[in-house]
C-alpha cells in the first residue's frame, strides 16, 4: 500500500502573536502570485480573524525574500481565457476586487509589510491596506498594460486616490517600477526600513494601534474608509455617525476619565 501523497502547502499561512495575526502569502516559487486558491484562502482567514475578538490587527507579508506578491497568476489567467469574458469577470476580476475591497473595509487595521516586489495585484493589495511599511529593497509597479489590460483588482481607482492622478497614470501607462523610497514620498506607503527590521516595525506599529480600544480603532477606520470618497458634507455625516455610535457605549467616558485623571495627577505633581 503506497503512502498518501503529502498535502500541498497552504497558499496563505497564519500565525498569531501578541493579539496580531500575520498572514504570509506562501507561494515563494511563484513570487507569491495571486491565484484563486490563494485569494480564497486569504478571504477564509479574514473571516476567522473578523470573528476572533482576541486578534486585534493583521500584518500581511510575503514568503521568501524576493516578493511580497508579483501580482495575478498569469498562467491561471491564460488557462481561463478560453472560457470567455463572463468566466474571467467572475473568477478573476470579481475575485480579486472582492479581496481588495474586503481588506480596505476590514474592521481591524491591516498593515502591509512589503518584503520585496509588489507588482500588479500585489501592489493593489498594498493600496487596499490602510497602512504599509516596506523594506528598502521593495519595489512597486503596475505592469498590467504590458499584458493588454488595465489594473483589474481596484488599482485604477485606488492608486490615483492615494498618490494623485498624474503620478498614478505614469505608473499605469508605462508599467515602470518605483522603489520603496519613492513609494513613501508619493504616499503609497507609510515608512521604509531595512529588510531585517520589516516585521518588527510592522509589529511595533500594530502594538501602538491596539493599545487603544477595539471599538475606537474600528470607528476611526470606518470614518476614514467610508468618508474618503464622499463630499465633505457626506463625509462629515459619516464622521458624526461614528462619534454618535461611540457615545452610546463606554469608550468615550472611559477615555475622558483616564485623561482627566492623568491631568489631575500631573497638576498635583507640579504643586
Amino acid at each position: 500500500m503506497s503512502a498518501a501523497a503529502p498535502l500541498p502547502p497552504a497558499p496563505v499561512l497564519m500565525s498569531v502573536e501578541a493579539r496580531v495575526a500575520t498572514l504570509t502569502l506562501n507561494r515563494p516559487d511563484k513570487l507569491n502570485a495571486l491565484d484563486a486558491a490563494l485569494i480564497d484562502r486569504f478571504q477564509t482567514l479574514l473571516d476567522a480573524i473578523e470573528m476572533d475578538r482576541s486578534v486585534r490587527a493583521v500584518i500581511v507579508t510575503g514568503a521568501g525574500d524576493r516578493a511580497f506578491s508579483a501580482g495575478a497568476d498569469i498562467a491561471e489567467l491564460e488557462a481561463r481565457l478560453a472560457g470567455g469574458p463572463d468566466l474571467l469577470m467572475r473568477d478573476f476580476v470579481r475575485r480579486g476586487q472582492g479581496l481588495t475591497r474586503r481588506i480596505e473595509a476590514f474592521g481591524k487595521p491591516v498593515i502591509a509589510a512589503v518584503n520585496g516586489l509588489a507588482f500588479g495585484g500585489g501592489c493593489e493589495i498594498v493600496e487596499a491596506c490602510p497602512l504599509a511599511i516596506a523594506a528598502e529593497t521593495a519595489g512597486f509597479a503596475k505592469p498590467e498594460i504590458r499584458l493588454g489590460f488595465a489594473p483589474p483588482f481596484g488599482g485604477s481607482q485606488r492608486l490615483p486616490r492615494l498618490i494623485g492622478r498624474k503620478r498614478a497614470l505614469k505608473m499605469i501607462l508605462t508599467g515602470e517600477p518605483i522603489g520603496a523610497r519613492e513609494a513613501m514620498r508619493v504616499g503609497l506607503i507609510n515608512d521604509v526600513v531595512p529588510a531585517d527590521e520589516l516585521l518588527p516595525a510592522a509589529q511595533a506599529l500594530a502594538a501602538r494601534i491596539i493599545a487603544h480600544g477595539p471599538a475606537t480603532v474600528a470607528a476611526c477606520l470606518a470614518a476614514v474608509t467610508r468618508g474618503i470618497n464622499l463630499s465633505i458634507d457626506e463625509g462629515l455625516a459619516v464622521e458624526a455617525a461614528q462619534f454618535e455610535r461611540m457615545a452610546a457605549g463606554p469608550d468615550i467616558a472611559d477615555g475622558v476619565g483616564r485623561f482627566m485623571a492623568r491631568r489631575s495627577a500631573a497638576m498635583c505633581g507640579q504643586r
